[in-house]
């Protein structure tokens, strides 16, 4: 998260100004949590590309309109407007090919999660020693990047039968990716409310501090 710790990552009134970005960017990763959490464990490729799809689209319109105020113009901007469009247009894809099943459903994911978290990561390490954001974007985009990866690598046909205090359950290849989205907003959420209201606060203490010497 936004350090105060190295010259090289003081919060600036840039990064201070920035604090609401990350707060209100936790909003859409908040629902996709719950939406995955409060699903009953009904994760078929269907309901995955529904949730996928809401929340890559409303993710991907915050962003736009964020990043056009919170960022001057220049790398950075274009990056996250960029990464924006990827995910409206995956988000986009998902919801139209809803019936597509699980194919799309591992492709839409995978390939959404690689080029988005790998545009965040571009933009972090661009960033390093002149932003404080520029670790909350690197471990953002990389943990994007593995859930990406994950939705990439279990074989589409893994299925494996057991026995739950409730009954008889099934995990395979849909529950897993859809219990990875679930994880990945819930993680993404608490992060970046963190991450924002660090950096409001960061920037505050010098203030406080400057006020009473």
């Amino acid at each position: 998260m936004a350090s105060t710790g190295s010259t090289n990552n003081r919060v600036t009134a840039q990064d201070a100004a920035y604090w609401y970005v990350p707060v209100i960017r936790a909003v859409p990763a908040a629902a996709l949590a719950c939406v995955v959490t409060f699903a009953g464990g009904k994760y078929t490729p269907e309901f995955g590309l529904i949730a996928f799809g809401g929340f890559a689209v409303l993710a991907g319109l915050v962003s736009i309109i964020l990043n056009l105020r919170g960022l001057d113009r220049g790398v950075d901007r274009t990056v996250f407007l960029l990464q924006a469009i990827v995910s409206v247009l995956a988000g986009a894809g998902a919801l139209v090919g809803v019936n597509a099943g699980l194919p799309l459903f591992l492709g839409v994911v995978g390939g959404w999660g690689v080029v988005s978290g790998a545009l965040e990561v571009y933009a972090g390490f661009r960033s390093r020693g002149k932003r404080a954001t520029s670790r909350d974007w690197i471990f953002i985009g990389a943990l994007t990047v593995l859930l990406g990866i994950v939705a990439l690598v279990i074989p589409p046909d893994y299925v494996q039968h057991y026995v739950a205090p409730s009954g008889p359950r099934i995990l395979n290849t849909a529950v897993m990716v859809v219990g990875s989205l679930g994880v990945y907003g819930a993680i993404v959420t608490v992060y970046l409310v963190i991450a924002g209201l660090s950096l409001k606060w960061s920037a505050a203490s010098p203030a406080r501090n400057g006020a009473t010497t």
